[in-house]
């Protein structure tokens, strides 16, 4: 008889053992003759040394799909445990019907949702990361400006090659005024966020979101309130910066600490500033291109990932301008 004591590491325990440690029995009914004990994220096995082995394959390979995909199901955890190979991670359905494709993939999402970059743009925007501390990404609506910088940021997140994420809005929407909005000023700014707060609810499950919001691992928040900070560590997101300032995105853009990732996003075709008033996205556009470091990429209607008829929306609109 052989005792052996595993840690779970880089993990919730809930995510490997489920709920009311659902998962574990199934472990352990695949292992009847192994006795296998949870202890927070402490797990205690005794048995012969060869079925702990295969347990112990079995408990790496489960938790390298929860990293990889971000959730397990009971389907999952029962193709796994019968994978003769227990180092071959079981993709879902929709990743596998990908077979070729899986270079774009940038994360996955909750349920194992595939989460790529769709369009030549949109890669554009991955590789520009690859190689650069700062990006542009501007460009009209519904090209996935946001969501392609949120996916950037959460697998960044989950590689821990950061400790934070940071999302950041003007809170200026169509010449409306806080004030004047009912509730408390998280009340008032949230709406102003929610398209972040979209994002980020595909990418990450609900349970794991709310600990990191409680936990300031990830930070939505005005533009207004990163002033005097310095932002390090972080993957870092303005979002609809063509409602910033000169002044208000020269401020963000300097926040940046050594070790930090900045993307800019906003669409010059909707500024909602006061006439008197240039968008520090315009004049960004102008002074930054060609600083080592740097990338803009521009996005077009042939980026638009909503409906069909957004393109032809933003054509007319174009054409109607001209």
């Amino acid at each position: 008889m052989v005792n052996k004591e595993i840690i779970i590491e880089h993990i919730e325990p809930t995510e490997l053992l489920g709920v009311n440690n659902r998962y574990l029995k199934s472990v352990q009914q695949f292992f009847p003759k192994v006795k296998i004990i949870s202890r927070g994220n402490q797990l205690f096995i005794s048995g012969e040394l060869r079925e702990i082995e295969q347990v112990e394959n079995k408990l790496e390979a489960l938790t390298k799909h929860i990293k990889e995909y971000g959730n397990l199901n009971q389907s999952q955890l029962e193709n796994i445990l019968g994978k003769e190979d227990s180092t071959v991670t079981i993709y879902d359905e929709q990743a596998a019907n990908l077979q070729g494709e899986t270079g774009d993939v940038i994360v996955y999402g909750n349920g194992g949702k595939v989460i790529r970059a769709k369009t030549p743009n949109q890669k554009k925007m991955v590789e520009a990361m690859k190689h650069n501390d700062i990006l542009f990404a501007i460009g009209p609506a519904g090209t996935g400006k946001t969501y392609t910088a949120v996916a950037l940021a959460v697998k960044a997140l989950k590689n821990k090659e950061i400790k934070r994420i940071i999302l950041a809005r003007p809170a200026v929407e169509a010449g409306e005024n806080l004030g004047f909005l009912p509730g408390d000023l998280k009340e008032k700014i949230d709406p102003y966020l929610r398209p972040l707060y979209d994002a980020l609810d595909d990418m990450i499950q609900p349970e794991k979101l709310k600990q990191h919001l409680e936990n300031r691992v990830i930070e939505i928040a005005p533009m207004a309130f990163m002033r005097g900070r310095t932002l390090d560590n972080a993957y870092v997101i303005l979002d609809e910066a063509q409602n910033a300032t000169d002044l208000q995105l020269k401020m963000f853009l300097t926040r940046m600490g050594p070790h930090a990732k900045f993307i800019v996003t906003g669409d010059l075709s909707q500024i909602d500033l006061p006439k008197k008033q240039q968008s520090g996205l315009v004049r960004a556009t102008k002074i930054l291109e060609g600083i080592k470091g740097i990338e803009f990429a521009y996005l077009t209607y042939e980026d638009v990932v909503r409906h069909k008829l957004v393109k032809d929306i933003i054509k007319a609109y174009d054409k109607d301008i001209e």
